[in-house]
């Protein structure tokens, strides 16, 4: 077997995905693609299942809140082929007041964990999780605390003026 590289799983993912699936960057060697959420478990199955690809380890899910875009949520897959020790990261991205995306918990049964830290976090409903409820908060919260919805200080603050550090 070949040794397995950014370049084959990028001619993997154009010949079965096509347009579906697009390469945005390799940081640090680090493959990340994007998809949209109707294709996303279909892509997961497929870079799990392939008998080159092999990315059968779930790292972590999570998500991002990027407020200024139109697509204002994305949610972040890390995967690992453990036998030719290569990653991959695909992201999704989603907006809404409820953002919504399938649930990979028919794939890896340890996504569970993950997508519930993710809903807790984000707000980010996995469709069709067996168990989606807050895992870290309090139940009560009615926010979702890393949303970027509201200023990282109080803006009424008199200790953080300028004129008290001589500027």
């Amino acid at each position: 077997m070949d040794k397995l590289d950014n370049q084959i799983v990028i001619k993997h993912l154009q010949d079965k995905f096509g347009e579906q699936v697009r390469i945005i960057a390799e940081p640090h060697g680090l493959l990340t693609v994007a998809t949209e959420a109707d294709a996303i478990l279909d892509l997961l199955s497929f870079v799990k299942d392939d008998a080159q690809l092999r990315f059968n380890y779930l790292t972590d899910i999570t998500g991002v809140h990027y407020p200024n875009e139109d697509r204002d949520f994305c949610v972040v897959y890390h995967l690992h082929n453990l036998l030719q020790n290569l990653r991959l990261r695909i992201k999704v991205f989603i907006s809404g007041p409820t953002p919504t995306i399938p649930s990979a918990t028919s794939i890896w049964h340890g996504a569970n964990w993950m997508e519930r830290e993710t809903f807790d976090f984000f707000g980010i409903v996995f469709d069709g999780h067996p168990d989606l409820r807050r895992i870290l908060n309090m139940d009560e919260l009615e926010v979702f605390p890393m949303r970027k919805e509201y200023p990282l200080e109080d803006p009424n603050r008199v200790d953080k003026k300028d004129f008290y550090f001589g500027r």
